[in-house]
């Protein structure tokens, strides 16, 4: 099993420091011996250098290197027991030890290279200085300690390096989803609030005119259920390459807010309060689909006489209101969304809340319905992510009665 290696950098320090030691070593024992000594100093020193270059190698390729340590341990305890010159090559020897071996090995190794030093410098003390053969003892000792609690560290680190990268992978795996669940409420409001409540319309006036058939209201009825068709499939394409209401970024809000209710409703009163104010393109699109939404629920449920839709601009806010006369209904029993729909106040909330807004639904049975959203809008010179749009055109405080905006004189779109 390939070791693990400690440090490039402290691996390339040590064995430098090993040949020049050795280096030093063997010139020092060449000049303090006779010839005859020489030879089998100098050729055990040799072999030692070649194992510890063999483990060196092993060690920077990755590959098993274990049993060339041992061969290298024990040559070593011979040379340094013979030789105690050599004997300052064992600090490097000891933390190739420690980064060969781990558990029990790593300190029977560490041992013997420690033991043998403390047997050659004894021997070359002529057994008589007992601080050789205690030394190399005691440093042994405090090296395995420091090299222990450095490892010890760098395990710990490692494992809160670990715990971290787990945690921001299941971080980022939750934000995933996260989005992913995000994007389809987004994408079902979005097919709810133009492609579901169009179709759903075109039915209800093919219906009439297949009931009112071969009369020339039913005409009128299957030409208005044409065009509600036309504008799904613009609708359907925009969704498909952008999620964006057509004409949506530019034009005045009020003419856009009226444009999408007359897609629903004959006949309605729409105006606008206040200063107006620039709008971000994200509000903009909130307010237009809620306006569809709420005007295709008017037009199947309500049964209504008289609509109202007011557009406010309040300092640091925009507004929305509207209100029918209609069946009314009790917002505390609205069903859960279905196949059969149900998804409507839940996507018009949602849309507001997400921009920090609020929206409140007042009815009950037989009294009519108000639908009240009111969004916050950016200070000036507050970044947005939207461009703001074109400043809304503002209607006639009071409306005369023959305008355009008079529901008896609302024609059919």
């Amino acid at each position: 099993m390939p070791a693990t290696r400690i440090d490039g950098r402290i691996d390339a320090v040590v064995h430098i420091s090993f040949a020049v030691l050795m280096v030093a070593s063997g010139v020092r024992y060449v000049m303090r011996h006779s010839p005859a000594d020489n030879l089998w100093t100098v050729a055990l020193a040799g072999t030692v250098c070649a194992l510890y270059a063999a483990v060196a190698v092993l060690s920077l390729r990755g590959q098993p290197w274990m049993p060339w340590m041992f061969a290298l341990v024990a040559a070593w305890s011979a040379l340094v027991i013979a030789a105690p010159s050599f004997a300052w090559g064992s600090f490097a020897l000891f933390f190739l030890a420690r980064s060969a071996f781990r558990g029990w090995a790593a300190y029977v190794a560490s041992g013997i290279t420690a033991a043998a030093t403390a047997v050659g410098l004894f021997r070359m003390s002529g057994g008589t200085d007992i601080a050789m053969l205690l030394g190399p003892l005691a440093a042994g000792l405090l090296l395995t300690l420091i090299y222990g609690r450095i490892e010890q560290d760098a395990q710990v680190q490692k494992q809160l390096l670990d715990d971290v990268t787990q945690a921001q992978e299941q971080l980022t795996a939750s934000e995933r989803a996260a989005g992913v669940a995000a994007e389809r409420e987004r994408v079902s409001r979005e097919i709810h609030d133009t492609v579901t409540q169009g179709l759903a319309s075109s039915l209800l006036l093919l219906e009439a005119a297949q009931r009112s058939w071969p009369e020339p209201q039913s005409k009128a009825e299957i030409h208005k259920a044409a065009g509600l068709l036309r504008q799904n499939l613009a609708d359907t394409r925009t969704l498909v390459h952008e999620l964006s209401a057509p004409g949506l970024e530019t034009g005045p809000l009020p003419e856009a807010l009226e444009q999408a209710a007359g897609q629903y409703l004959e006949a309605f009163r729409f105006q606008v309060t206040g200063d107006p104010a620039p709008v971000p393109g994200e509000v903009r699109h909130a307010l237009l689909r809620v306006t569809q939404s709420a005007a295709a629920n008017i037009q199947r449920h309500a049964d209504a006489e008289n609509v109202s839709i007011t557009l406010g601009y309040l300092p640091g806010a925009v507004t929305l209101d509207v209100f029918d006369d209609g069946r009314g209904f009790n917002p505390l029993a609205v069903p859960a969304p279905s196949e059969e729909g149900g998804y409507g106040l839940r996507a018009m909330r949602q849309r507001v809340e997400q921009l920090g807004g609020m929206l409140s639904v007042e009815s009950a049975p037989g009294e009519g319905t108000v639908i009240a959203a009111q969004i916050p809008l950016p200070e000036a010179g507050t970044p947005s992510t939207a461009s703001p749009s074109t400043p809304a055109r503002s209607a006639p405080p009071q409306q005369q009665p023959g305008s355009s905006h008079d529901p008896h004189n609302r024609r059919p779109r």
